[in-house]
């Protein structure tokens, strides 16, 4: 699968292997019990994140990874935000705005 990632007007696709999706499940659930306890987004607290929001999160993660070029967590983290939401293609990033206004096509 290839998650498009747009940041700041940048593309960049990250390839994520099918079996990832099954394969990193352990993964997954540490990062869902992490936000389980609650998230910093922005200026706001988020007690009980929602699948969006999370998805939301994990894109901001993204963009650090990219930035840093640390190509494994990229893909993790394109991943997560797959099994949270297979529908979805594209991340597009704008990183002047709040984690909020990531959004999803």
């Amino acid at each position: 699968m290839i998650l498009n990632v747009a940041v700041d007007g940048q593309n960049v696709d990250i390839n994520v292997p099918d079996t990832m999706l099954s394969e990193a499940r352990d993964f997954f659930e540490k990062v869902d019990s992490d936000l389980d306890k609650g998230y910093q987004m922005g200026r706001y607290w988020v007690e009980n994140p929602n699948p969006e929001q999370r998805c939301q999160i994990a894109a901001d993660k993204l963009v650090t990874a990219i930035e840093n070029e640390n190509r494994n967590m990229a893909t993790m983290m394109s991943a997560y935000i797959l099994s949270k939401a297979p529908h979805i293609e594209s991340v597009v990033i704008d990183s002047s705005d709040e984690i909020q206004e990531i959004h999803f096509l």
